[in-house]
Formats: structure tokens, C-alpha cells, sequence
């Protein structure tokens, strides 16, 4: 593959709802350009960009790919993400390394969820961005039905560029709004043929509200529209793509990506409409500190940063960066100075789905990937080493729903952590990490299908079987009364005794823990004290109830008695010990839950269902925000016991629309009724180990 200027380049990410034909439309392009001979298909499992197991297995994108094709001395760099939720992280690093978009929209099915949710990511990054209505060829497609649905729901930017030849199973072509052509298609070959009256008539409407796009886009031309003057094709041209890179014009395409059909012009729309890397102007960065602006261009220093990793147990790690500035050959010597580090290359290819192709040198905007870097991982930039400087990483969303994971072999403890590492640099939205409390490894996740794949994945690629459970609760126990107690401990049995007597008093506090003493007339020596608070402390660890930690004590030593031989620190310690647990029951113990905060954000239709759902979780609403998009957020408080797959609860109670995040915020007393289920499954599991 030759070497291409940074003007030639368009970076574009395919975006929609599952099942909208993303993967297909990248097997499309690659077939119209004449990368493959046949067009894969996702059912036969053949597909250029889903080549990893699982998505092979389930027939559906699980991992952004990179797929560069080349037309007419352009290249196209085509980023095919996934459009099931829980995959949203690869969307965000897809988006990071384009300058714009094409969102598909199943024309047979409408506006589904996926594609609102893209729109809304697409508006947050404020992406130029192209909507393809691919299945123009299924059964009951309306075209006019489907414009009025996208302009209701994404406003009136949205324009037909093509209008359909034919609707549903005749459908055969499109006629071009801007050239006024028309076209239809024998297999995937164009032919141009005569445009009818009707689509004339509608072409000239369309155009109209056009060259209003265009006047707005320049004062210049403004002042020629109102004298009434035609623009030139090449004022059309610019002016368009000005208001396609203001977000304020989005072209609708129309095809079938199946049949090939309305792919080449799509790639066409994204040469002249969508920026190349050189015309999005300058982009933020950090140098000795400092915000700087740095421009797209082969002639700086180069940097680049990483946007994608793929662990693979076989070929190694491969990083797939964007060059931002300078270029890249395959013997540099980089530095990450995120980690402050230097690392040699592991030979420089560009890759399109599994396929490396070797390269000698990458310019500004284009994307390259390299292996076996040792320390630099999915968003950190690297650089020339007198260059140093660095991008803000890549914002991923938080984790929601949280899974304990253990091996179903004794023995591959070590084995599982090591390899969901290695995962957790693939996917950044997967964390990992060990609950300090109940000691149990926890992965999160976006939702039940991420952490299913994850699983496939530690089984297939590492050759780890693990099953999943609903973690553990982090539990407290406390008390709500008062207790004087004496801990005696005596011992004789031949030579040395041991002898230990303590007085304490438990009462609870708002800190942790507090130990005083209160001894008169060296009932206790002062010596001992230490031994005291030691055996009460160590006592904490596990509490009279359910064996939870005690929180909220204070134990103050008020009298006591010793023998000046037997009496040491050990018999003290156990001495004490033994009064925490007489003194925690006789001071009406209680046990205590962990208690979060919930922010959901809402479309407003769903406000009754998730508030209802939420008392039914023993939880509080404490407000409601509305949104600037008209959605709503909803705070609530909730045991975070009942909130363990409200990730799973919340896709289904909002068709998937819903989101949220959670944060613990306090512990609460458990409800009685409730409490005694916990303390009698403690004791259960106690006596099972």
C-alpha cells in the first residue's frame, strides 16, 4: 500500500443500531473497490472486519476494525464498531481516531435505539457526519415515511443527497440531488440512464432548500443568493461540505449494502463532504505543562496516539494508533511520555481486519499499528522523544454492572489474573479489581453480554474456565445501646499462668473506632492498656451477628484487675477480647448495608416505570433534573444490594434508552426482616466451610 498525504486521507466511523449492516456495507466497499473478489457475508462467517471467534460464533461486531480501501487516489480508512451497547467503549475510540461519520439506519425497521444513541454521541463530539438508509430492497421500505421519521426525530439538517429508484424489492437506484443524474445498478456496476419528471420535480425542491444551506455558509455567497445569482458547482461543493463540517447539513444516502447498491456513491459523498485530517483546523495538546494548539501536519515532529489494543496470546499485543503530526517509519525509536518510556517497534503495518500489511513510513492522519510495545497502552500518546508531548486520553464510560469471577479449576487463580489483565488492555470500559473486604476478584462491565464474551474469551484465548456470581455485599455491623462487661481470662496449668480481667464499657460513636481508658488506682497497669485496645481491635474484624466488620464503637476501660505474675499482654488481649464479644451483644447490635447514589438519565416517557422500579429496590428519589435534550435525570438513593444488575433491569425497562451511574455514598441500618435472611445465610455458610 503506497504512501498517503495527509489530504488524502479520510478517516470515517461506521456507527447504528445492531444488525443495521455495518459489517456488510464494510464488506461492500471492500468488494466495489476490488480489495475482495467475493462479498463476505456476517451468516457465512466470512467477513474481512469480524474475524475474532466470538464474533464469528454470535454473528455480531464485538471489536472495532480498521479497514483501509483505496479510490481514485484516496484512501478510506473505514472504522466498522459494533452496535451492541455493551461494546460503546470500541464507538469512542473509533471516533477519536475519524473526522466523521456515517450512522446507518435499517430502513425496513426505522429508527431504532442504537441509532439514537449514536446521534446523541455523534452530537456530544460534534462529528460531521453522513446517514446511509441501507435495506432500501426490503419489504414494506418507505422512503418517504423514513425521511419524515429522521427529520422529527434529528431535525430538518437532514437532506436526501440520493432519492430511491424503485421502493422495496424495485428498488433499483437513486437519483443524485446535486448533479440532478440518475442511476441505476446491474449487480454492483453503475449506470447512468434518464431521469423521470417526478424525481426532476422533487430533485428541484430539495435543491432549493440547499442553496439556502450553501448562502449560509459564506457571506460572500449570501450576498449572491439574495441578487439572485446561480453559485458555480464548485461554491455548491464548498459550501456544502462547510455546512456538513458545522453540523448544521447532514446528507441521507440511500442503498443496500447487501447488493451493493449506493456503496460507491457513499464513499464519493464522504471524499468531497467529509474533512480530511488536514481540514479540521488545530487540535489540543500538552506540552511542558501547558496547553498548545498543533496542527495536522506530516512536516511537524511526530506523535501519535493509541486509540486500540488487541491482545492476542498468539500474534502478542498489537497497538493501533492515529498519526496526528510528522510521520512514522518502521525503524524509529518512540517515546510514551505518558509512561515515560521508550519503546522500539515491532515492525509497522497497517491492518485491515486480521491482515497486516507491512508499510515503510506513515503520515500525519493516518492510522498504523505496531506489536509488542511493552509499556504503552489504549490512550497513551507517543511521540519523538524531543517532541514530548501529549493528548488528552480517550473518555470512556464507567463500568455498571460488577460480577465475581472464579475458576472453575483450583489452582488457576493466578492464571485468571494474568489473563484478564492482558483483557483489560483490549477493552478499557472491562475493569478488574480484588474486593480488599470480602477478598473476591470483581470484573465490570457495561452490561451481561460484554462479561459473557470476556468469559469465551479466557476460555478460548487462555484456555481458563471461570464461572460468574453476584458478588458479595460488603456488609457492617454496629450498635445502637450501651454495655458494661467484664472479659476475664485465667488460666493455670503448671508452672506460669495466665491472668487477665478487664472492665469495658461499648457505646456507639460517629468514628471508626475509639478506645479510652478510664482506670483509677492501677486496677489495670498502664502497661497492659496496649494490649487492650489491640484485642478489641483485632475483635472488629468480625462482628457478633454475621461475622461483618464492627464499625461506630468505642470501648473505654474503666476498671480491671491483674496478678503480678500471671498477667501479661496476651492474657490482656484475650481478656478484651472475649468482653467485645459479651459487650457488642448486650449493646443491641445491628447490622448495617452499604448505600448508593443513583443518577439515571432517562428519555421522560419511562419516569413512572423507573421510579415505581426504584421503591420496589427499597430505594429513595431524592430529585429530577430535566436535560437540554429533553431526557430526564433521576437521583435516587438505593441499597446497593439491590442494585447489582440494575444495568441488565434498567436496558430492559427502556428498551436500552436509560443509563446511569452509582456511587456509594453511606451505610444504613438493614431492615429487621431483612437483616435476619443475612444473618442466617452467613451462619449457614459459616458452618458449610
Amino acid at each position: 500500500m503506497k504512501t498517503y498525504q495527509t489530504d488524502e486521507i479520510r478517516n470515517i466511523a461506521l456507527l447504528g443500531h445492531s444488525g443495521s449492516g455495518k459489517t456488510t456495507l464494510t464488506e461492500a466497499v471492500l468488494f466495489s473497490t476490488g480489495v475482495t473478489k467475493r462479498q463476505g457475508r456476517v451468516d457465512d462467517g466470512n467477513t474481512v472486519s469480524d474475524f475474532d471467534k466470538e464474533e464469528i460464533a454470535r454473528k455480531v461486531s464485538i471489536g472495532m476494525t480498521v479497514v483501509p480501501t483505496e479510490l481514485s487516489d484516496i484512501k478510506f480508512n473505514i472504522m466498522d464498531t459494533p452496535g451492541y451497547f455493551d461494546f460503546v467503549g470500541e464507538t469512542y475510540g473509533a471516533l477519536r481516531a475519524s473526522e466523521g461519520a456515517v450512522l446507518l439506519i435499517d430502513a425496513s425497521s426505522g429508527i431504532e435505539v442504537g441509532a439514537e444513541k449514536a446521534w446523541k454521541i455523534l452530537e456530544k463530539h460534534n462529528k460531521p457526519r453522513i446517514i446511509f438508509a441501507n435495506k432500501m430492497d426490503k419489504d414494506n421500505v418507505q422512503f418517504g415515511k423514513l425521511l419524515s421519521e429522521l427529520k422529527e426525530k434529528f431535525g430538518d439538517k437532514i437532506v436526501p443527497f440520493a432519492l430511491p429508484i424503485g421502493q422495496s424489492n424495485d428498488f433499483k437506484g437513486f437519483a443524485c440531488v446535486i448533479t440532478g443524474k440518475a442511476y441505476e445498478y446491474d449487480g454492483n456496476v453503475r449506470k447512468e440512464i434518464s431521469l423521470t419528471d417526478e424525481l426532476a420535480s422533487e430533485i428541484e425542491e430539495i435543491r432549493e432548500g440547499l442553496m439556502e444551506k450553501v448562502a449560509e455558509s459564506d457571506e460572500e455567497l449570501m450576498e449572491k443568493y439574495f441578487e439572485g445569482e446561480e453559485f458555480t458547482p464548485d461554491e455548491i461543493s464548498k459550501g456544502l461540505k462547510i455546512a456538513i463540517s458545522q453540523g448544521d447539513l447532514v446528507p441521507l444516502i440511500v442503498g443496500s449494502a447487501e447488493k451493493t447498491m449506493g456503496c460507491d456513491f457513499l464513499l464519493e459523498v464522504v471524499e468531497r463532504y467529509i474533512p480530511s485530517p488536514a481540514e479540521v483546523g488545530s487540535i489540543k495538546a500538552i506540552k511542558d505543562e501547558k496547553e498548545i494548539e498543533i496542527k495536522v501536519d506530516s512536516k511537524e515532529p511526530f506523535s501519535a496516539i493509541i486509540f486500540k489494543t488487541i491482545a492476542d496470546p498468539f500474534v502478542g499485543k498489537l497497538s493501533i494508533f492515529k498519526v496526528l503530526t510528522g510521520k512514522i517509519t518502521k525503524d524509529m525509536e518512540i517515546y510514551n511520555p505518558n509512561k515515560e518510556r521508550s519503546e522500539k517497534l515491532g515492525g509497522l503495518f497497517v491492518l485491515r481486519g486480521k491482515n497486516q500489511i507491512e508499510v515503510q513510513e506513515v503520515l500525519a492522519g493516518d492510522i498504523a499499528a505496531t506489536s509488542k510495545l511493552q509499556y504503552t497502552q489504549t490512550g497513551d500518546s507517543i511521540t519523538d522523544k524531543n517532541f514530548g508531548i501529549e493528548y488528552s486520553r480517550i473518555e470512556y464510560p464507567q463500568p455498571t454492572l460488577f460480577l465475581t469471577v472464579e475458576p472453575k479449576t483450583k489452582g488457576d487463580e493466578e492464571k485468571i489474573g494474568t489473563s484478564l489483565q492482558r483483557l483489560t488492555e483490549e477493552d478499557p470500559t472491562f475493569v478488574l479489581e480484588r474486593n480488599s473486604e470480602t477478598k473476591e476478584l470483581l470484573i465490570g462491565g457495561q452490561g451481561n453480554m460484554q462479561l459473557a464474551v470476556i468469559v469465551d474469551k479466557l476460555k478460548n484465548r487462555f484456555g481458563v474456565d471461570v464461572v460468574l456470581k453476584s458478588p458479595k455485599i460488603a456488609y457492617r455491623e454496629t450498635i445502637k445501646g450501651t454495655s458494661s462487661v467484664q472479659g476475664k481470662h485465667k488460666k493455670q496449668s503448671g508452672g506460669a499462668g495466665q491472668y487477665g480481667d478487664v472492665h469495658i464499657r461499648f457505646e456507639p460513636t460517629t468514628e471508626d473506632f475509639i478506645f479510652e481508658e478510664e482506670v483509677f488506682g492501677g486496677a489495670v497497669p498502664r502497661n497492659f492498656f496496649p494490649a487492650v485496645e489491640k484485642g478489641i481491635r483485632e475483635s472488629l474484624d468480625h462482628g457478633v451477628l454475621a461475622g461483618y466488620p464492627v464499625v461506630n464503637v468505642k470501648a473505654v476501660l474503666f476498671d480491671g484487675s491483674y496478678h503480678p505474675v500471671d498477667s501479661n499482654e496476651m492474657a490482656f488481649k484475650i481478656a478484651a477480647s472475649l468482653a467485645f464479644k459479651k459487650g457488642i451483644e448486650a449493646a443491641k447490635p445491628i447490622l448495617l448495608e452499604p448505600i448508593v447514589k443513583v443518577q439515571i438519565n432517562i428519555p421522560e416517557d419511562y419516569m413512572g416505570d423507573v421510579m415505581g422500579d426504584m421503591n420496589k429496590r427499597r430505594g429513595r428519589i431524592l430529585g429530577m433534573e430535566q436535560q437540554a435534550d429533553g431526557s430526564q435525570i433521576v437521583i435516587a438513593e438505593a441499597p446497593h444490594a439491590e442494585m447489582f444488575e440494575y444495568a441488565i433491569d434498567l436496558r430492559s425497562m427502556t428498551q436500552a434508552r436509560g443509563s446511569f451511574t452509582m456511587e456509594f455514598v453511606r451505610y444504613e441500618e438493614v431492615p429487621s426482616n431483612i437483616a435476619e435472611k443475612i444473618i442466617a445465610e452467613a451462619k449457614a455458610e459459616k458452618e458449610n466451610n
